[in-house]
């Protein structure tokens, strides 16, 4: 027994960690404000420099010359549908910005939600690729209402640039189709260089956003990896202590084939799906705010370029680079439509990383997404949808709850047996748990069965967690006095520290819950363990995203009105119990709960 008293803890203390590892690494960002200016935004912050430059490159005399010449003054060039308006610039022939028409900046205002801003360089231009990048000024040869070419000719090879906004057959509101077309003009082969196509800009949602939830990701066709920003910050213990060199990595280099590349934030997302796929994938940490220290972490973004490899032209040949941008929000329900998103994009909402994969929060959290979802098309407030799909899911498992809290309260009636037991063979540990497991048995008490709620629960804490921190649709979310479902529910600072309401509510729950459950053990140190859980669960969750507070909450309602229930049933008639001779039978007399 001891052994399982054991079992009870640990797996108590692997929750209390898992949680202190969520709040303090993944808790959402304390308020929700505005990006940068819209005029810093618009200016290019530049490419690191070439020392950190180690990709291959075509050699010619006229190449930097070519490049040189065509840099000019930016013009730009605008198209939109319903959903989006896009920016493109000539330098690079590429995407300055992308404005979202349905999400706002700011709460309550009108401008739109720009992503690549301020950008590190133009979405999907092309870097290391003279007379044809970045920096060389294309020229606008063909323009409608909903597509956009582009066009450059450097040393013999033409670079054609087709952007389209009409939602073609299996595309989607929010994507982008691209075409580069290289041509060759002379009467040579023409050995091309990598093509290293610009990803765009991840950059934090706020002042508050210390950038947690801003990666690179790619996917090679069966799974998919994540690098964030924190990767490229140097530093860490083992620097501390001398194990490793702590500078910051200029760039990080992965070799995969890139079946779509994509870099986000905590709830939007440019990902590019390329016809064809890639080899690789350059990540780098950009500032965004030259003027910030260099310590001040919300100052840095994060870009990306995906690498391809270019067969070389024969005279007068060409080839064509195709790809669909999708620049959006992170809404489970559009990038999982398997008819449009054919690779496994929905991969970004990252709900099997880290400790989802021990949860399977994978499975959890689009399921919980898909029902609140539907809940919200009958409710159409997000906290409602919250409240209702918890209450669904606690109707469904009070079958299991019942039954593992009637084992919980049966535990209990049992402890002082058990006490007696130890007393008694307290130089015999073998005897203890051949008599322990001998009275379960005779009893029908599974010693494990008060922990079935909690594990049952855990998956589910762990899906909505999960869930709340890459799902847009929370995003300004109101609730009662919670403005915004993706963020705590401070409603004011008493010496600086946050008010936040919900999770006060939510540890209030807890302790009552906890209250009022039967005690599965007997040892004092368990019991004094299982006491003050609630307050250092509620300690570690305090800056959690109130959504979560919310669930959580409804959780303990239901279940401190579901324990009432129980407690007020007539408790069953043990049988006999066969205890070892001189054990005196102690099986408490029946009482009547009120």
């Amino acid at each position: 027994m001891d052994k399982k008293n054991t079992v009870i803890g640990v797996l108590l203390l692997i929750a209390a960690m898992v949680s202190f590892y969520f709040s303090a690494r993944l808790a959402p960002p304390v308020a929700p404000s505005g990006n940068p200016p819209a005029e810093t935004s618009i200016q290019p912050t530049g490419l690191p420099t070439a020392a950190n430059e180690k990709s291959p490159s075509i050699t010619s005399p006229n190449d930097a010359g070519l490049s040189a010449a065509k840099t000019g003054p930016a013009e730009y060039v605008t198209l939109s549908n319903d959903f989006i308006t896009v920016q493109f610039t000539n330098q690079g022939g590429a995407i300055h910005q992308v404005g979202l028409k349905k999400y706002p900046e700011t709460k309550g205002q009108d401008p739109l939600y720009t992503l690549n801003a301020p950008p590190a360089a133009p979405a999907l231009s092309l870097t290391d690729f003279p007379g044809a990048d970045r920096f060389t000024a294309y020229t606008v040869v063909a323009q409608t209402a909903d597509e956009l070419v582009y066009r450059t000719v450097a040393d013999g090879l033409e670079v054609t640039r087709r952007y389209s906004l009409a939602k073609a057959v299996g595309q989607d509101d929010y994507q982008i189709r691209h075409e580069t077309t290289f041509r060759n003009l002379t009467r040579k082969v023409l050995l091309l260089p990598r093509a290293s196509f610009n990803l765009g800009t991840a950059a934090p949602l706020n002042e508050h956003d210390l950038g947690i939830y801003l990666n690179v990701g790619y996917s090679d066709g069966s799974d998919a990896s994540f690098i964030g920003q924190s990767d490229l910050q140097g530093g860490g213990f083992l620097a501390m202590v001398g194990l490793k060199d702590g500078t910051p990595p200029p760039y990080l280099e992965r070799t995969a084939a890139i079946h779509w590349a994509a870099v986000k934030n905590q709830f939007f997302a440019l990902i590019l799906t390329p016809d064809q796929p890639g080899t690789g994938v350059r990540i780098e940490r950009t500032k965004l705010v030259p003027t910030a220290p260099d310590t001040a972490v919300e100052a840095y973004g994060i870009t990306g370029y995906a690498r391809f490899e270019l067969k070389p032209l024969a005279a007068g040949a060409s080839s064509t680079f195709g790809a669909v941008l999708f620049a959006g929000p992170n809404e489970y329900k559009r990038i999982s439509n398997a008819d449009i998103f054919k690779q496994g994009e929905e991969k970004i909402m990252q709900f099997s990383s880290g400790f989802g994969k021990i949860f399977f929060s994978g499975f959890f959290a689009p399921l919980l997404l898909t029902i609140m979802t539907w809940v919200h098309s009958l409710v159409p407030n997000w906290g409602w949808a919250i409240v209702i799909t918890t209450l669904l899911l606690k109707t469904f498992f009070l079958p299991f709850t019942l039954a593992a809290s009637k084992s919980s309260k049966r535990m209990a009636k049992l402890n002082p047996l058990m006490q007696t037991m130890r007393e008694k063979y307290k130089d015999n540990p073998q005897k203890i748990q051949t008599e322990t497991l001998k009275l379960f048995k005779e009893n029908k008490v599974n010693p494990l069965g008060g922990c079935i709620p909690i594990l049952i629960t855990v998956p589910f804490f762990i899906g909505f967690f999960t869930m709340l921190q890459s799902a847009s649709e929370l995003r300004f979310a109101s609730f009662l006095w919670a403005t915004d479902l993706s963020a705590p529910d401070t409603i004011g600072h008493i010496f600086g520290l946050p008010i936040n309401i919900m999770p006060l509510f939510m540890g209030a729950t807890m302790i009552i819950q906890m209250r009022l459950t039967p005690m599965p053990t007997t040892d004092k140190a368990q019991a004094t363990m299982m006491k003050i859980m609630p307050w250092i669960f509620t300690l570690f969750c305090y800056n959690f995203a109130s959504g979560l507070a919310l669930y959580s909450t409804i959780n303990g309602l239901f279940t401190i009105g579901q324990q009432l229930v129980i407690n007020r049933l007539p408790e069953p008639d043990f049988p006999a119990a066969p205890l070892a001779d001189g054990l005196k039978n102690v099986t408490p007399k029946k009482k009547n709960n009120r």
